[in-house]
């Protein structure tokens, strides 16, 4: 099981640092929800664990080496990353587009034809997108065409994913149809995940760690049950909020008003 930590990492973009001397180690098989108001460097980060872009200082570590020693494809072999807005030509169907998942795992001679099947295959059944595999990409819902990306993500086997607001754009029902297969896919698999998040009760309750993010810091880490309440929400996002308990017992918070 692969490890993912960063260690004193400072981000800068156009002259501008975006993140500050962030540490942290993400726990393995586990799932971890990065929040934090807009702009505060949540994406960034994201895409730093991917080994995309350069720290100013600071260095992303995957079992033991920096992730800007690797190769494309040899990191691909251990994570995945689900950005915000992926975009794909009018004419792929879902089939071709998770078939390109298996990248990571083709040489220039003698190709698994059987393996890269059956983890497309099973890439499909995993996100409930098998019935979809001859549809255009183009002609599919948001909750089918991010499923359709989830699909291509896991066709790549990996042992990390990385997901970027996964539920953005998408309505209630399909929101809480990607958390659950994502979390399935952690039960089911030990899968490591780490996913931005906008909802701070979809991170209280499909998440066993959060990250909070704000000017440049990490400002809290640990349990989303304890560390999201409404001080927290108060200090970070100047909002006030009321709790409540849902008719399944978890704890719900309800943002009221902005702070004065």
């Amino acid at each position: 099981m692969s490890s993912l930590r960063v260690e004193n990492l400072s981000i800068c973009i156009g002259g501008k640092k975006i993140l500050s001397d962030i540490s942290y180690e993400f726990p393995a098989g586990k799932r971890t929800a990065i929040i934090g108001p807009n702009g505060s460097g949540k994406s960034t980060l994201l895409q730093s664990l991917a080994g995309n872009g350069y720290p100013a200082s600071g260095r992303v570590m995957l079992d033991e080496h920096d992730v800007q020693g690797f190769g494309k494809k040899a990191l691909a072999r251990h994570l995945a990353i689900l950005p915000q807005g992926a975009q794909v030509p009018p004419d792929i169907t879902v089939a071709e587009l998770v078939d390109y998942g298996r990248f990571a795992h083709r040489r220039w001679f003698g190709n698994d034809a059987r393996a890269d099947r059956e983890a497309v295959a099973r890439a499909l059944e995993q996100t409930k997108t098998a019935d979809l595999s001859s549809r255009l990409v183009a002609t599919l819902s948001g909750g089918e065409r991010q499923r359709a990306w989830l699909a291509m993500a896991l066709a790549q086997q990996p042992q990390i994913l990385l997901l970027d607001e996964p539920t953005t754009y998408l309505d209630i029902a399909h929101q809480l149809e990607v958390m659950q297969i994502v979390t399935q896919l952690n039960h089911e698999s030990a899968l490591t995940v780490v996913m931005v998040l906008h909802d701070i009760n979809h991170a209280r309750q499909y998440a066993d760690e959060v990250v909070v993010i704000k000017d440049q810091h990490i400002v809290a880490a640990g349990d989303p049950n304890c560390v999201l309440d409404p001080l927290l929400l108060e200090r970070v996002f100047g909002v006030t909020a009321d709790v409540f308990v849902n008719a399944a017992g978890q704890t719900i918070l309800s943002p009221l008003a902005l702070v004065k």
